[in-house]
């Protein structure tokens, strides 16, 4: 993708995004976007038909690279329970980064009735597959209880984690990353530690 195209794209998925977290996707509007990113209108519509779409897209965009950081934090990590710390660290560490598309993502993930409801399930598996694969290796290797269900419990982990970094955001901002993150880290190992 030429790199006009990519700045594009990034400059009008930034002021979507803060343009959603100040107003809403309903109390936004594509001119708006347009003026925040500091590009034509047909802009928009060159690349997407509809506001809708264009929202799709910036999902579709930064979960995808969430996923891709979950791939590239776990890659080295010598097992299991290495690969779930390294997770919850690399969870917290984009929620801090990309705050206001966090936000976007919590409101817009229990919504049953957006048009990129299919799109926000596939990429929800994407990076829960992460988790459950540290979890079914911790499970292989013994450090995790065997009873666990792998799917469910990176589901919960990934929300937990989120949730709490959500919390830390607005009330507890002036807390270091790693503060949070050696707070939340017993709560994550310890509901998936093996007994013994």
């Amino acid at each position: 993708m030429p790199r006009a195209h990519t700045d594009t794209l990034d400059r009008l998925f930034s002021a979507a995004v803060e343009l959603f977290g100040e107003r809403g996707y309903a109390g936004t509007t594509v001119d708006e976007i347009v003026e925040r990113a500091g590009v034509a209108k047909g802009t928009v519509y060159y690349h997407f038909r509809s506001k809708s779409e264009l929202v799709s897209a910036l999902l579709d965009d930064g979960l995808r690279r969430l996923a891709e950081s979950f791939r590239s934090e776990i890659a080295g990590a010598p097992g299991g329970d290495a690969a779930l710390r390294a997770l919850v660290h690399a969870e917290l560490a984009y929620i801090e980064r990309y705050q206001a598309f966090s936000k976007l993502v919590m409101s817009e993930m229990w919504r049953a009735d957006r048009d990129w409801r299919d799109s926000l399930r596939t990429l929800r598996e994407q990076y829960v597959e992460v988790f459950a694969g540290a979890l079914r290796r911790g499970m292989a290797e013994g450090d995790f209880r065997a009873d666990l269900d792998a799917q469910t419990t990176a589901s919960t982990i990934f929300g937990m984690i989120a949730t709490a970094a959500l919390d830390w955001l607005v009330f507890d901002p002036q807390a270091a990353l790693d503060d949070v993150e050696r707070r939340l880290l017993p709560l994550v190992l310890g509901a998936v530690r093996a007994p013994g």
